[in-house]
């Protein structure tokens, strides 16, 4: 069993590693291709900065998520979590989702990250408390779904509550892994 653990991430499961990788560098040169045949994509160095140390967290997060659990269901559900997290923060950067990305109320979506990152830490990474932790992150999500109907912007509710399905596919998976665990003991 503890050769079988050991062993997760490497050989025969590296070409994910590869693939994600490849995948970030990819989405990281695309700014600075789009910018070679038009004005309307104009990215500083700064822009890049970010984007590619977005790119490295969350790359890097799910990396430490696959050597955590072999399960199925585990590495979805933190894929689910990272997507979530980096997506929310890509589009608050971009555009904003409460009015423009340079309005106050966008920090409310900081505080669903922290609930994210605090609730994974605070369970210890563990599969019954991510599911927890998720729901959590839903529930402060969805806070921010009122907030956006209360400052009258309906569709970026809307929008909003993409992000809210997102916390609860990874809170599901999460808790399906809890399960999983619970009856291999």
């Amino acid at each position: 069993m503890a050769a079988a653990a050991g062993n997760r991430g490497r050989g025969s499961g590296s070409w994910w590693r590869w693939v994600m990788w490849g995948g970030a560098a990819g989405l990281l040169a695309l700014p600075w291709v789009a910018m070679r045949f038009t004005r309307e994509v104009d990215w500083g160095p700064l822009d890049f900065l970010v984007f590619g140390a977005m790119l490295a967290v969350a790359c890097g997060g799910f990396e430490v998520a696959v050597r955590l659990a072999g399960h199925w269901a585990y590495r979805a559900g933190a894929a689910a979590a990272i997507l979530a997290g980096f997506l929310l923060v890509w589009v608050n950067l971009a555009v904003g989702m409460i009015g423009d990305e340079g309005n106050p109320a966008n920090l409310a979506h900081a505080v669903v990250l922290l609930v994210a990152v605090a609730g994974a830490a605070f369970a210890r990474f563990r599969a019954p408390g991510l599911a927890r932790a998720m729901l959590g992150t839903a529930v402060a999500q969805g806070l921010t779904v009122l907030l956006t109907l209360m400052v009258g912007r309906p569709l970026e509710a809307l929008l909003t509550s993409f992000w809210v399905g997102m916390w609860l596919v990874s809170a599901g998976l999460f808790a399906l892994a809890a399960r999983s665990e619970s009856q291999a003991r």
